[in-house]
C-alpha cells in the first residue's frame, strides 16, 4: 500500500487543491477507512469562499469533508469486534472526549473537547474525508446496510442533524410545523418532522426554486417570508401560529420572523449558525407568549435510527441528491454547490 493518497486540500479562500498527501497513521482504536463518497456540506463551502467558517480560521492547509461513505481497510489492536477489514460504513465526524460530564450524561454533541473532521476548530485543522483515506476512531463508524449505497451512506450525516433538531422539542407529533430554510438541512428537518406525525408542514424560503424542491420532496406547504400577506396565510393555515418552528436558513431575517409566526406556547429551535455578531432577542415576545426558545448542535446518538429510517423507507435521501463529481473536479463541485437555486447535495466519489 503507498504511504500516499490525493486529497483535496484548502490553501485558503477559492484555493483548494488536489494534490498527494500523507496517508493518515491508524492510532490505537482507529480505524483506516477508503473513502468511496463524500458530500460537500454548508460549512465546507464558508471554508472555500471565505478561507473560515464562523470563529474558525485554519491555521495551516487542511483536508475538508465530514459527510461519507467508506470501507475499512485497516484496524488498530483496540477496536470493535464488528469492524473488520471490508465493512462498509458511515461516519459520526464529531469525535468527543467520552470522559466529561457532557459525554457521560449523553450529551456528547456538546463535548467541549470534540474533535470534527474537515474542521479549522482545532490548531492545527483537523483533516477531513475529502480524501482518499480518512482515519476516524472505532466508535465513530456506522455500519451501513448491504443495500444502502454509497450516496445515500454519505446523507446519513445531514439526516443526523435534523433528527436530532426533530428530537428536541417533547414532539412534533400532531403539531403544525415550519421550517425556514429550504436548503438541505432545512428540507430533511421537515421531511423528518413529516415522518415523526407533523400535520401540516410548511417550509419557507425566499428561493422560489428551494420552495419548488420542498414541494417536490413531499412537504404539504411552501411559503415565501417575503410575500406581503404571509401573515393572513399563516393564519389561514394554523389559527394563531405555529406550534413548532425550526430556524434552518442561519438568516437573522429568518430568525426575527420566526417570532411573529409561532403561537403563544410554542417553541422555536435554532438549528442555522447566525454568524459571529449577537442579535437583538425579543425578549417581550418570549415573556408574553411564553416562548420556549431552544438551540439544536450537531447530533447526539441517532446516526443507527437515521440509517434504520431511511432503511425502513420513511425519509427519502435520493432526491437530494443533485450532483455527482470526482474528487479532481473539486474546484467544479464547489461552485455547483455554491448555486442555491440548482444544487441541494453535490457529492465527490473518491
Amino acid at each position: 500500500m503507498s504511504t500516499t493518497m490525493k486529497a483535496a486540500v484548502l490553501h485558503g479562500a477559492k484555493d483548494i487543491r488536489v494534490e498527494d498527501f500523507k496517508i493518515p497513521d491508524v492510532l490505537t482504536g482507529m480505524v483506516l477507512i477508503k473513502v468511496q463518497r463524500v458530500g460537500i456540506c454548508g460549512s465546507d463551502l464558508h471554508y472555500f469562499q471565505d478561507g473560515y467558517c464562523g470563529s474558525f480560521k485554519p491555521s495551516k492547509p487542511f483536508i475538508l469533508g465530514h459527510e461519507l461513505t467508506g470501507e475499512i481497510v485497516r484496524v488498530s489492536d483496540v477496536t470493535s469486534s464488528s469492524l473488520k477489514p471490508g465493512i462498509r460504513v458511515t461516519v459520526n465526524p464529531a469525535r468527543a472526549c467520552g470522559f466529561c460530564d457532557y459525554c457521560k450524561n449523553g450529551r456528547s454533541n456538546l463535548c467541549p473537547n470534540t474533535i470534527m473532521l474537515g474542521s479549522g476548530s482545532t490548531n492545527p485543522p483537523t483533516n477531513g474525508a475529502m480524501a482518499e483515506y480518512v482515519s476516524v476512531r472505532a466508535d465513530q463508524c456506522h455500519i451501513l446496510p448491504v443495500e444502502m449505497d454509497d450516496g445515500l451512506g454519505a446523507m446519513i450525516e445531514p439526516l443526523a442533524v435534523a433528527l436530532h433538531a426533530v428530537k428536541r422539542p417533547a414532539t412534533v407529533s400532531g403539531k403544525k410545523v415550519l421550517i425556514t430554510g429550504g436548503g438541505t438541512i432545512g428540507l430533511l428537518t421537515a421531511l423528518t418532522a413529516k415522518a415523526f406525525g407533523a400535520i401540516p408542514v410548511s417550509v419557507s424560503d425566499i428561493v422560489s426554486e428551494r420552495r419548488k424542491s420542498a414541494l417536490n420532496c413531499g412537504i404539504d406547504i411552501a411559503l415565501n417570508p417575503a410575500e406581503k400577506n404571509l401573515f393572513e396565510k399563516v393564519k389561514e393555515i394554523t389559527g394563531d401560529g405555529f406550534d413548532i418552528i425550526f430556524e434552518a436558513s442561519g438568516a437573522k431575517p429568518a430568525l426575527g420572523q420566526a417570532f411573529d409566526l409561532v403561537k403563544p406556547g410554542g417553541t422555536i429551535v435554532q438549528i442555522g449558525t447566525l454568524g459571529t455578531e449577537d442579535i437583538p432577542l425579543p425578549a417581550n415576545q418570549v415573556m408574553a407568549k411564553e416562548i420556549q426558545f431552544m438551540g439544536s448542535f450537531r447530533y447526539g446518538n441517532v446516526f443507527d435510527e437515521a440509517i434504520r429510517l431511511v432503511r425502513a423507507g420513511r425519509i427519502d435521501l435520493r432526491l437530494f441528491i443533485t450532483d455527482i463529481l470526482l474528487l479532481s473536479e473539486i474546484n467544479r463541485a464547489m461552485h455547483i454547490a455554491a448555486d442555491k437555486t440548482n444544487a441541494l447535495k453535490v457529492q465527490l466519489e473518491i
